[in-house]
C-alpha cells in the first residue's frame, strides 16, 4: 500500500486517437503518421512514494542530487542474486543500474521494487531480502 504519494510534475498528452482494432490491423491515421514525434508525448518527472517503510524518489533532478552530494557518496555494485540485509543506520542510495526486488520482513510477499534513476531512503532497523535480477551499481550513504 502507498502512504504518501507526492508527485511534483507528470503528464501524459495524446495527440491523436487510434480505432480499435486487433494489432494486425490496426492502422495509423496518416495525418497522425506524419507527425509521429507529437502522437505520443510523455515526460516522466520526479515522482516520490514511500511503501513499506522505503522512501522512493524516481528521476530526481540533478540540482538535488548535487544538493545531496550524491556523486560524491561511496559506490557499491553486486551482481543479480538474492540475500538478507538489515539496515544498522538510515541508508540513502541513488541507482545509477540495476533492478532489485526489496522485501521487507513481515510483509508477505509484499515488495518495493527499485532500478535505475531511483533515489531510495531505508529506515535504520528494517530487515529485508534483496533479489536482484539485473547488476546494481549504486552511490550510497549511511547517516
Amino acid at each position: 500500500m502507498i502512504t504518501n504519494r507526492t508527485p511534483n510534475s507528470c503528464s501524459l498528452l495524446f495527440g491523436a486517437s487510434f480505432p480499435s482494432s486487433s494489432p494486425s490491423s490496426l492502422q495509423i491515421p496518416a495525418r497522425a503518421h506524419k507527425r509521429r514525434s507529437s502522437v505520443l508525448r510523455i515526460r516522466a518527472e520526479t515522482m516520490e512514494t514511500e511503501k513499506l517503510g522505503i522512501k522512493v524518489e524516481r528521476n530526481p533532478p540533478e540540482s538535488k542530487l548535487a544538493e545531496l552530494g550524491v556523486r560524491r557518496w561511496p559506490k557499491w555494485g553486486c551482481d543479480p542474486s538474492k540475500f538478507p540485509w538489515t539496515y544498522t543506520s538510515k541508508e540513502t542510495c541513488y541507482l545509477l543500474e540495476g533492478k532489485v526486488r526489496v522485501y521487507p520482513d513481515g510483509h508477505g510477499d509484499e515488495f518495493v521494487e527499485i532500478g535505475a534513476g531511483d533515489l531510495v531512503e531505508f529506515p535504520k532497523g528494517m530487515k529485508c531480502t534483496w533479489d536482484v535480477s539485473v547488476a546494481v551499481d549504486k552511490h550510497y550513504n549511511f547517516e
